[in-house]
């Protein structure tokens, strides 16, 4: 596994994204979408030791007690707290929760995916520009903005006129606590005090300034590169 330069914190919050290479199309269905979910939920802990397609095949029944075993040892590389997955790349923010343990999942959920998505439909090749992307979070602030910014994703790409209408990403929980919240994303509350209806105002209010900036955003590079 390569080393990074520069040195990820534990107990930290960070801001991870990357692209899938030449804008090329990386989650095209619910399958994809599910499989990245799976990689998710079961690489963050340092003792899964499967290969997720291999154990994708193995029966429900041991499947639910590896996951069970896996819970009850706690041994985690990091707590992930809100994500999106956008059809050419991804956002997630999370804590490390062990020296390294950023790196490690990293670099078995995109190696694994990208392996996934080659075999599904026949390219070989990288899938990512190159290694993930990081942001450190230094504040209270940052971090609810970021939350922000991430889940008005879709809104600013034009995919979607309201972020709650967005599939594959973590808003819903946020914003409607009875929504039944997949045990591998960490409480929000964690992250800051604000009601679910504060939290989609404060989400809201801001949608139509993020989509415009993004607009500039993609015109500002287009008239460089003209």
């Amino acid at each position: 596994m390569p080393t990074r330069k520069q040195q990820l914190h534990s107990s930290s919050y960070y801001h991870l994204y990357n692209r899938s290479i030449a804008g090329y199309k990386i989650f095209n269905d619910a399958i994809d979408y599910e499989r990245f979910y799976d990689l998710l939920r079961f690489c963050r802990f340092s003792n899964f030791t499967h290969k997720l397609s291999d154990f994708l095949d193995l029966s429900l029944e041991f499947q639910i007690d590896v996951e069970l075993d896996l819970k009850h040892q706690n041994n985690k590389l990091v707590e992930i707290y809100a994500y999106c997955l956008m059809p050419t790349h991804f956002h997630i923010l999370l804590r490390q929760s062990e020296d390294g343990g950023i790196t490690k999942f990293m670099h078995r959920t995109l190696n694994s995916y990208s392996k996934y998505f080659n075999a599904r439909i026949k390219r070989s090749g990288p899938l990512w520009t190159g290694p993930f992307k990081n942001v450190l979070v230094q504040s209270d602030e940052q971090l609810l903005h970021l939350t922000r910014y991430i889940h008005l994703n879709p809104t600013s790409a034009g995919l979607i006129i309201d972020p709650s209408d967005w599939s594959y990403s973590s808003y819903k929980y946020f914003i409607d606590p009875k929504n039944n919240k997949p045990d591998y994303i960490s409480p929000h509350d964690e992250l800051f005090k604000m009601s679910p209806s504060q939290y989609k105002k404060f989400t809201l209010d801001q949608k139509d300034f993020q989509r415009n900036l993004s607009h500039i955003k993609s015109l500002l590079i287009e008239n460089y590169s003209g």
